[in-house]
């Protein structure tokens, strides 16, 4: 079933209640009413949240010129573009790992880390990955997937080369970011999320255009910033997540073909990927490296 979430202020609620006052179905803990439509249901919380469920979506918002609300982030922000206090607010966090490693997949996590939870990440170590070791990064990954709900997905190489031929990078990522968030919101009560902050790799404009043919149900209620694990927690838990689960991605794979695989693209990855284009030929490279990389064509000249 699609989902869009809006911001909308109390006069607007109250507006759309007394239009459709005669589909009210309920009222829900915390909200002012629940709409039953005609393949539509309508969710408005005293957060200013309105939910929507349903086939009719882009009808109810057209028909009652809500399409700016599908465009437009709260207001109040501070000097960061973010919203006041945002750093302690309920958030989904998104980021990416292993788009910058010739070897291994790209992999994008989020998290979903309410405001109680925050000082207790932090006081774990929670902060970007890029920060902190391996080692620190695979010993406490685990006890955040034990503190907060989260989403992970993982593109392999032989699937990534695959995607590659048709979609350039930032709309995989795109593609994956937006996915996970959709599966991860889906386990949460819409009413307990403030917000969704992805670490930006791309425009905002970009993005969505990129997602042009996909949903995005929280496209109202999404910030972009780079550095995002420096704005939230939830962006440095999922950072580390996603790092956590690159590094396993770069074990299986060095296990299944034999390679000790290493990270990054430096000139240690284009002999590697040389030798192995000796041993086992293109076929191989293709299921543990992204080929759309300049290392491919060192190893290449490499191996000659």
């Amino acid at each position: 079933m699609a989902t869009t979430v809006l911001l909308l202020d109390e006069q607007t609620i109250q507006h759309l209640g007394e239009i459709y006052k005669n589909s009210i179905h309920q009222i829900p803990p915390h909200a002012y009413y629940q709409l039953k439509l005609p393949s539509l249901s309508v969710t408005a919380y005293k957060s200013g949240k309105v939910v929507l469920q349903g086939t009719a979506i882009d009808e109810f918002i057209q028909k009652n010129h809500l399409i700016d609300a599908t465009n437009t982030s709260s207001s109040n922000k501070s000097a960061t573009g973010l919203p006041e206090d945002f750093s302690t607010w309920s958030v989904i966090g998104s980021d990416e790992v292993g788009t910058g490693s010739y070897f291994g997949p790209l992999t994008v996590a989020c998290a979903f880390v309410p405001k109680d939870k925050i000082k207790t990440l932090q006081l774990l170590g929670v902060k970007d990955s890029k920060n902190l070791t391996d080692a620190q990064i695979q010993e406490i990954v685990p006890k955040i997937k034990e503190l907060v709900p989260y989403k992970l997905l993982t593109l392999w190489p032989e699937k990534y080369n695959e995607v590659q031929q048709t979609k350039n990078l930032n709309e995989m990522k795109a593609l994956l970011h937006n996915q996970a968030i959709k599966l991860l919101y889906q386990q949460l009560n819409p009413e307990t999320v403030q917000a969704v902050l992805i670490d930006e790799f791309c425009s905002p404009k970009n993005y969505y255009r990129y997602l042009q043919e996909q949903t995005t149900p929280l496209k109202s209620m999404t910030y972009f910033k780079t550095k995002g694990e420096s704005h939230h927690s939830a962006v440095a838990a999922a950072s580390m997540i996603a790092r956590d689960a690159f590094l396993e991605g770069l074990k299986t794979l060095s296990k299944e073909y034999g390679y000790k695989l290493l990270s990054g693209a430096h000139t240690d990855v284009d002999e590697l990927a040389s030798k192995i284009l000796e041993y086992d030929g293109m076929e191989v490279l293709s299921k543990v490296a992204k080929l759309h990389f300049a290392n491919t064509q060192k190893a290449i000249d490499l191996a000659k």
